[in-house]
C-alpha cells in the first residue's frame, strides 16, 4: 500500500481527548422514577458516553496506523529512517494498552453503579472512573504527541506503492534518466517527496493492458557512490532497495553530462553492491551522439533508436514478475 493512501486521523492530545469526554457527558441528564433512579441513570450514561468516546478514538488510531509487518519491507525501513520504528511501535503499543484499560475500566464502573443502592457510592464510581481514565491518558500523553508527529511525517512520504512491481533508474545528472522515466510512462511522471533528496523522487507509471507498473527515478539518491554517504543517506538507499525489483543503470558514453566514464564506472559499481542481488540493466544513452562497442543496450530517447529493445529488456521481467505475483495471491477456495 502506498504510504500517502493510509486514512490516518487527527490525533488528540490526552488534554484534548478527555476535554472532549468530558463535554459531552457534563450534557447528559436522565429522569427516573425517583432520585436515586434518575442518578443512577445519569451516571450509567455520562461514563457511557464519557469511555466510548475515549475507547473508540484510541482504537481507531490504533486500526488507522500502518502496521509494520515485515521488517525487510520498503515501508518499515523508511517509517524507521523518518519516524522511529522502534518508537512508533512503542507509541502504539501504549495507546492500545489505554484503550484495553479504558474500556475494562468503564465496564467495572458501570456494574458497579447498577448494583448500587446509594447515591454517594454511585457518586463516588463516577468520579473515581473519571479520574482513573484521566489517569490512563496522562500515561500517555506523549505517545499520543509523538503519533500526531508521525502522522505528519506520513503525509510527506512518498506516494509509492511497494506492491506494484518496480523500475527505479539510476546514474549521474543528465544521463538521460528523467527521458527515460517519461519516454516509459503511460502518462506524465509526478515529483513526489522523499526525504533527503533536494528535487523528491519522479514516479512514473505503465499502464500495460490490464497490468499496472511503477517507474521511478531517485535524484539525490543515487547519483553518489555509497560509500561516500552519511549514515541517513545509506539508511534512505536501503529503505529504497526494498522497493526496487528491477535496476536500470544510465550511462552516457558522450560524457555530456559531464561526468567521465571512469567515474561513471565507479558509480556503477558502488550501486551494483547496495543493489546486490537486484537484477540489473546497463544501458547507454544518447546513442544518437555516440555508440560504443559494448555489449550494453544502447539507446537515444531523441531519436527512438533503441528504445523498443530497451523496453522490452525493461517489460519482460516485469511481466514474469507481475505473473508471479498473482500466482502467489491465495484464491477464496484456499
Amino acid at each position: 500500500m502506498a504510504a500517502s493512501s493510509f486514512r490516518i486521523p487527527t490525533v488528540l492530545s490526552s488534554e484534548e481527548l478527555m476535554d472532549k469526554s468530558f463535554h459531552r457527558a457534563s450534557k447528559i441528564s436522565k429522569k427516573g422514577n425517583d432520585a436515586l433512579d434518575g442518578k443512577k441513570k445519569t451516571a450509567l450514561a455520562k461514563v457511557t458516553a464519557s469511555g466510548d468516546i475515549v475507547v473508540t478514538a484510541l482504537n481507531n488510531y490504533v486500526k488507522k496506523f500502518p502496521r509494520m509487518e515485515k521488517e525487510d519491507d520498503f515501508l518499515p525501513e523508511l517509517v524507521d529512517l523518518v519516524i522511529g520504528i522502534d518508537a512508533y511501535k512503542k507509541s502504539l503499543g501504549a495507546v492500545n494498552w489505554a484503550a484495553g484499560r479504558a474500556d475494562k475500566l468503564k465496564d467495572e464502573t458501570l456494574r458497579d453503579i447498577r448494583r448500587s443502592k446509594d447515591v454517594s457510592v454511585i457518586e463516588g464510581a463516577k468520579s473515581g472512573f473519571y479520574g482513573r481514565l484521566s489517569s490512563y491518558l496522562r500515561q500517555i500523553s506523549d505517545d499520543l504527541l509523538f503519533l500526531q508527529e508521525a502522522k505528519n511525517k506520513f503525509r510527506d512520504l512518498p506516494a509509492v506503492d511497494p506492491t506494484v512491481p518496480t523500475v527505479v533508474v539510476a546514474g549521474f545528472p543528465n544521463v538521460g534518466k528523467s527521458s527515460l522515466v517519461k519516454s516509459l510512462s503511460t502518462a506524465a511522471p509526478r515529483v513526489a517527496p522523499y526525504p533527503f533528496t533536494t528535487t523528491g523522487i519522479i514516479i512514473g507509471h505503465i499502464n500495460d493492458d490490464w497490468r499496472k507498473f511503477q517507474i521511478i527515478d531517485t535524484p539525490g539518491l543515487l547519483d553518489r557512490e555509497f560509500d561516500k554517504r552519511n549514515d541517513i543517506e545509506k539508511q534512505a538507499v536501503l529503505a529504497l532497495r526494498y522497493l526496487t525489483d528491477i535496476m536500470v543503470f544510465i550511462l552516457d558514453p558522450s560524457e555530456t553530462c559531464g561526468y567521465s566514464m571512469t567515474k561513471q564506472m565507479a558509480l556503477l559499481d558502488s550501486v551494483k553492491k547496495g543493489f546486490e542481488g537486484i537484477p540489473m540493466i546497463v544501458a547507454e544513452s544518447k546513442s544518437d551522439l555516440i555508440r560504443t562497442e559494448s555489449d550494453n543496450l544502447h539507446f537515444s530517447v531523441e531519436t527512438g533508436d533503441g528504445m523498443p529493445e530497451l523496453t522490452d529488456a525493461v517489460m519482460s521481467p516485469l511481466r514474469r514478475m507481475f505473473r508471479e505475483r498473482a500466482a502467489e495471491e491465495p484464491t477464496e477456495e484456499s
